[in-house]
Order: structure tokens, then sequence, then C-alpha cells
């Protein structure tokens, strides 16, 4: 029995992990197949609908995902993900200065899942103070008032 369970697991492991890369090109190719439907369908429903040249090129173009930025905005992903290994680093530094061996014991992991928290908190902190620094800037100045209505 056990050597049938030596050649089954590294066996299943094998087929398990070779599998993952073929599983998503097939996801990735049916993707795709479907997307040219859905465009199919839309030139189909512009042709029938006599739709205007400029109403059917916005429809088929595809918005862009990228761009260049706005001059002043800060991209939060690189931030959160800056801290978060702030958070392991630091982590990692307390694991260190304490002697704490990742084998052994628990806490060398539990440190590390602190300095992860500790990371995206201060992450979460400065993501809300731009976020307010932010909203004064977005909302016209200049704007006139415009006068009380009164009723009759």
């Amino acid at each position: 029995m056990e050597g049938i369970l030596a050649v089954m697991i590294p066996l299943t492991g094998i087929i398990l992990s070779l599998s993952i890369p073929i599983v998503v090109v097939i996801m990735v190719f049916l993707k795709k197949m479907k997307k040219d439907q859905q465009q199919k369908e839309i030139c189909q429903l512009i042709i029938e609908n006599k739709t205007d040249p400029e109403t059917a090129k916005l429809l088929i173009d595809e918005p862009k995902k990228t761009g260049p930025r706005k001059p002043g905005t800060i991209d939060l992903g690189t931030l959160r993900t800056a801290c978060i290994l702030l958070g392991i680093g630091l982590g990692a530094a307390i694991d260190w200065l304490a002697h704490i061996d990742p084998d052994e014991n628990i806490y060398f992991w539990l440190i590390i899942a602190f300095g992860i928290g500790i990371g995206m908190l201060c992450s979460f902190l400065v993501e809300v103070e731009m976020a307010k620094k932010q909203k004064p800037a977005d909302t016209p100045a200049d704007e006139p008032e415009l006068p009380a209505k009164e009723d009759e």
C-alpha cells in the first residue's frame, strides 16, 4: 500500500501542476471567443438599426484602460504595495531581533502578519488623508452662487 502511495502522490502532483496552465489557456481562449461573439452581435445590431457612423464607432471602440495619469495624481496601488512590503520587512526585522525560529514557533508568522496589518493600516490612513486633500481641490471655487428661491 505504501508503494502505491509513494508513486501516486508525486504523479498526482505532476498531473495537477501541468493541468493548471492548460486550463488557463482554455479559459483565455473561451473568453476571447465570447468577446468576439459579442462584437459580432454589436455590429449586427448597428447594421440592423442603421446607426450613424460616429455613434457606431463609439460603440465598437473599447475604452483605453491605461493611459497617462493626470498631473498631481498618485497611484494608490503602488502606495499600498509599498506599505505592505514595509510591514513585512518590519515584522521580519522584529523576528530577527527577537531570534525567533520560523520552523519551531508560530510567533514568527504572527509577527509577520502583524507587520502586514500595520503596513495596510498606514496605507489606509495615507489614502484617507489624500482623499481629504483632493476633495476640496476638485470643487471649483469660482462657481457663482445661485440666488435663493423665494416662495411666492
